[in-house]
Parts: C-alpha cells; structure tokens; sequence
C-alpha cells in the first residue's frame, strides 16, 4: 500500500511540474507554434511579439523540462517539440478549448490565426 501511495506521489509530482511548465501564457503559445516544426528564437519572437531575450528565457525552461529540444545551426539556435506529452496536451487542449468551427485547430495551427 505504501509502495502504491508513494509511485502515486512521484507521478502526481510529475504532472505537476509538466503542468506547471505549461502553465505560463508565452510559454503555452511557444509550443504552440513549435507543432508544425523548428523555429529559430528570431522567429519565435517575432510570431509572439516577445523580445528574443524572453522567448530565450521561457525555452530555456521548456528545455529543461524536456519539453523542447535545441540545435545550433552557426549562431542561430532552432528550437523544435521534443515530448510526445506535450504535443498530445496541446491535442487535448485544442480538443478542449477550440471545439467552436471559428477557433477550430487554432492551438495545433497558430499561423492560420495570424493570417486571418
């Protein structure tokens, strides 16, 4: 019983912290756009009208979370979704919150919502 009480706590503690990695608005909207493939912190920033300082800061958590993983290419630094955990919650968030026929798929495409 024990056992069973303390494999609960560790996957709980884990979620947790998943979920708190996910909890911050910028860095929700960086996954976002990271679900259709790499993007360089240059082009993070401009799609999320963040300064490329910020956006650094918030993949360098997404990072360490092992949501996001990194690849240097000269001076530019491409980040691209790392965890398959990450993109089935943004499937499930999309599910979720864009059921409507006018958000439909807005989590999973955020580059239609800047062109409309």
């Amino acid at each position: 019983m024990v056992a069973v009480k303390n494999d609960m706590i560790e996957v709980i503690d884990h979620a947790s912290q998943f979920l708190k990695a996910l909890s911050g608005r910028s860095r929700l909207l960086l996954l976002c756009h990271l679900v259709d493939g790499e993007k360089s912190v240059g082009e993070l920033a401009r799609l999320t009208g963040a300064r490329d300082t910020a956006v650094s800061q918030q993949l360098a958590l997404l990072r360490r979370e092992g949501m996001v993983s990194a690849r240097r290419a000269g001076q530019m630094i491409f980040y691209s979704l790392a965890s398959p955990e990450a993109r089935r919650m943004l499937e499930a968030l999309n599910d979720l919150f864009c059921a409507n026929d006018s958000v439909s798929g807005i989590l999973l495409k955020p580059e239609v919502a800047e062109t409309a």
